[in-house]
C-alpha cells in the first residue's frame, strides 16, 4: 500500500512524496489521517538546517527525512490481537505528516474522545511535551512563572503552569500577535515584549518587587538565553523546554553557582517508558490528561489555530513558517 508523506529532501526543500507502507500485521493497526500539526520548533530547525556542525541535530538530520510527529486520524484496519481499538475510532499519535500510518506495539498514541474536536486533539503531543516540562519544574501555588517564547509549546507551558498554581504567569515574546494569542486563550496573566531591555524590571513590577521563581526557555534561540536569567530570582529554576539550535556561552559561576540556580532539561524523552510509583506520567497518561481537560471545557486551544493548508501545499506551509513565523500559532495540514 502506498501513502503520501511530507519529506524534507534537503534544507528548505519540502516535497510531498509517495512512499510504500508495510501491510498491517498482528498487533498493528492502520490510521487514515484527518489532520496533522506542524511543530514550529523542531521541524523548522530540520527544515532550515540551521544548527552547528557536530551537534545532535546533525545526527538527526539525515536528508531526505520525514517531517512531523502530530498525526490524527481514523482507524481503518485492525490487525489480529488488537483488543483496545476498533475501526472508525480516532487516535492521535507520534507519526509523521502522512496520509496513512501503521502503528505497532512500540508506538505512542492516545484514543481521542468523541466530543474533542480534531483541531484540539491533533496537538496532544505538543501538549504532552509542555505538561512534562511543567511537571519537571515542580511549580507550587503562587510561584511566579515567566515563559520566554510564545509559540505553541511556550503557550501550552504557560497554560499548564497557570493550571498548576503559577501566579502570576507572564509570557514574553518579540511578536505582538503571539502575545495576543496567549492572552486570548487565557494562558497568561500578563505579556511583555521580548525586545524590551527592561523585561526583568517589569517582571518585578508585576510580582510585588520579586523576580520569577521559574523561567521557561521556549524560544530555541541561543542568543536569548543569557538575558532570560536576568528575570530569575536567586535559587530559581530555569527550564530548558526548547531544543536550542546551537551552543550558548555560559558562565557557570555568574549564572549558576553564584545565584544557585537550578537548570532543568525538559525534552520529551524524559517521559518514563512505563508508569512507576515514583513517576506515573508517561506520554500516554499526559496525553489522556490533556484530552480530558479539553473535553471538560477546562481549556480550549481552537483560537490558537491560525493557518490551515491542504496536504498538497505542505511546502507553502513551511515557507510561511520560515518567513513569517511571528504571525503563526498552530499550523495544520488537512488530509481530507
Amino acid at each position: 500500500m502506498k501513502t503520501h508523506i511530507v519529506a524534507c529532501v534537503n534544507p528548505l526543500d519540502v516535497r510531498v512524496v509517495e512512499s510504500e507502507l508495510p501491510s498491517v500485521g498482528a498487533g498493528e493497526f492502520l490510521v487514515r489521517a484527518s489532520i496533522t500539526a506542524i511543530s514550529t520548533g523542531t521541524e523548522l530547525t530540520l527544515y532550515t538546517g540551521e544548527y552547528p556542525a557536530g551537534s545532535v541535530w546533525q545526527s538527526i538530520a539525515k536528508y531526505p527525512l520525514n517531517l512531523g510527529y502530530c498525526h490524527l486520524g481514523d482507524v481503518v484496519e485492525v490487525g489480529e490481537g488488537v483488543k483496545d481499538l476498533s475501526v472508525g475510532e480516532r487516535v492521535v499519535g507520534w507519526k509523521p505528516h502522512s496520509m496513512y500510518a501503521v502503528y505497532g506495539g512500540g508506538d505512542s498514541w492516545v484514543k481521542v474522545p468523541e466530543d474533542v474536536a480534531d483541531e484540539e486533539a491533533v496537538v496532544t503531543n505538543l501538549a504532552t511535551i509542555s505538561i512534562n516540562a511543567v511537571r519537571r519544574a515542580k511549580i507550587r501555588l503562587g510561584e511566579c512563572v515567566v515563559v520566554y517564547g510564545l509559540g505553541p509549546i511556550g503557550v501550552l507551558a504557560a497554560l499548564f503552569s497557570k493550571l498548576s498554581g503559577g501566579f502570576p504567569v507572564i509570557g514574553v515574546d518579540l511578536y505582538e500577535r503571539r502575545r495576543r494569542l496567549a492572552e486570548r486563550i487565557g494562558a497568561v496573566h500578563f505579556t511583555l515584549d521580548g525586545g524590551d531591555s527592561a523585561v526583568a524590571d517589569k517582571v518585578r513590577e508585576l510580582n510585588r518587587g520579586r523576580l520569577a521563581d521559574v523561567v521557561f526557555e521556549a524560544t530555541g534561540s541561543p542568543s536569548a538565553f543569557l538575558a532570560e536569567f536576568q528575570a530569575l530570582r536567586r535559587q530559581g529554576r530555569m527550564i530548558i523546554l526548547s531544543s536550542p539550535r546551537g551552543p550558548v556561552p555560559f558562565d557557570f559561576h555568574d549564572l549558576c553557582n553564584w545565584p544557585s540556580h537550578t537548570i532543568i532539561g525538559a525534552h520529551v524523552a524524559s517521559h518514563p517508558e512505563s508508569e512507576t510509583p515514583d513517576n506515573p506520567w508517561t506520554r500516554r497518561r499526559n496525553g489522556e490528561l490533556y484530552l480530558d481537560l479539553v473535553k471538560s471545557g477546562t481549556i480550549s486551544l481552537k483560537s490558537l489555530v491560525t493557518h490551515r493548508f491542504k496536504w498538497r501545499d505542505a511546502a507553502q506551509a513551511y515557507r510561511l513558517l520560515h518567513q513569517e513565523r511571528g504571525t503563526t500559532g498552530i499550523v495544520l495540514l488537512d488530509w481530507r
